[in-house]
């Protein structure tokens, strides 16, 4: 018997559930059309919003950055890894999203687990709404703060914890996605700045769907809903929409003072490489020039939904171009992916512990770079398998 059995008899559990995956080797870059095994695929999962990742200004800026500053930062920020390169990202991406001060992390995941416990101590607390990002519960438990969850944009709800909590904290901290990654819906910021107003609250927004995606050329939810100088925090990051990799938070200058001295992300990892950082200023500069890729996304995103809509699907309640193709039972969702696959197009079946046992679906990200042949062709696809697993009928 080995110490080890158990994770064997773990993995085996999820192959009698139907939900054990391998994971796919895409042989290319992310682009609208990926390469798995061989074959030209259709690609319908990656978060490669606007197909920044592989616009030559993008690649050529990796390269620019490389030939000056090597591969790597060398140290973390608080050392020497601070280069100038770093310190041009965060000032072009303040400059993008219209804020004081922005601090540049290693990712998304990273500004979370970092900012949420660096802001927050013990007497004050936490309140959270409950589908938030897997990051922000990660980041919600180092902090020594008090903790409560609201229903899922449940004003009423998050009123009512903070009358009844608030005068028992030193400071309290609302945080919510922007956009929610598993249904595409958006939050009620405008009424969660109201409410935060109304009861001296500090508002965190994690916004990594948002920006490159809604408000004017991208500029995010918070743009979205004009609510410029009302969000205390607005996360970001450069791995969706801007198509490289790397998270960053705007806020007020002496946030990001304490961010440098107290975000633990920042004081013990290496800051991100120069590729990444000189690929990210190009596509934050291409976003800033011309919106055309963001209104050729919403273009995509219409007639794709449109197109399942037609075809008898349910595709939730987004109000994004994240497009949840609804199937509920987890082994028929990860069966519909798998058989769309063998028909040329990958879409990741989203399962439980991602999303709740019973609400599995296919998530379609869709992306400036498909074509309107793309989607046609991915459209006839979930049609076949649709009526073939008796999702819709023809």
């Amino acid at each position: 018997m080995s110490k080890l059995d158990f994770i064997d008899q773990r993995l085996n559990e999820l192959k009698k559930q139907g939900v054990y995956r391998i994971l796919p080797i895409n042989e290319g870059p992310c682009a609208n059309i990926i390469t798995l095994q061989g074959k030209p695929i259709v690609n319908l999962s990656a978060n490669n919003y606007l197909g920044l990742a592989t616009h030559p200004r993008v690649i050529q800026a990796a390269k620019n950055a490389i030939d000056h500053y090597g591969a790597g930062a060398g140290s973390v920020r608080t050392i020497i890894g601070n280069q100038d390169l770093l310190e041009e990202l965060e000032n072009v991406l303040a400059a993008f999203k219209g804020e004081e001060a922005v601090t540049v992390f290693q990712s998304g995941l990273n500004c979370n687990i970092g900012v949420i416990q660096a802001l927050t101590d013990v007497g004050d607390l936490i309140i959270s709404d409950e589908l938030n990002h897997a990051s922000i519960i990660d980041g919600v438990k180092l902090s020594k703060a008090d903790k409560v969850v609201y229903q899922h944009s449940n004003m009423a709800h998050l009123e009512e914890l903070l009358k009844t909590k608030r005068n028992n904290y030193a400071q309290v901290l609302i945080i919510t996605d922007g956009v929610f990654s598993m249904d595409g819906d958006l939050a009620n910021l405008p009424e969660i700045v109201k409410l935060a107003e109304k009861y001296d609250a500090l508002t965190y927004v994690d916004d990594a769907h948002g920006s490159g995606v809604l408000g004017q050329g991208g500029r995010g939810t918070v743009d979205h809903f004009h609510l410029h100088s009302k969000i205390d925090i607005i996360v970001g990051t450069l791995s969706k929409a801007v198509g490289v990799i790397g998270g960053y938070v705007c806020s007020k200058k002496n946030v990001k003072e304490w961010l440098l001295h107290r975000a633990r992300p920042l004081l013990f990892s290496t800051a991100l490489p120069p590729a990444a950082i000189g690929a990210a200023i190009e596509s934050v500069k291409l976003l800033m020039e011309s919106d055309d890729l963001t209104k050729r996304l919403w273009s995509n995103a219409q007639y794709f939904k449109n197109g399942m809509l037609n075809l008898g699907f349910d595709i939730g309640h987004s109000e994004t171009p994240i497009t949840p193709v609804m199937i509920g039972d987890e082994a028929k969702t990860m069966a519909f992916s798998k058989a769309l696959l063998a028909e040329g197009v990958f879409v990741s079946g989203i399962v439980f512990p991602t999303v709740a046992k019973g609400k599995g679906r296919l998530r379609v990200m869709l992306s400036a770079s498909h074509t309107l042949s793309d989607l046609t062709f991915a459209l006839d696809k979930f049609k076949k398998v649709g009526i073939a697993l008796d999702i819709i009928h023809p």
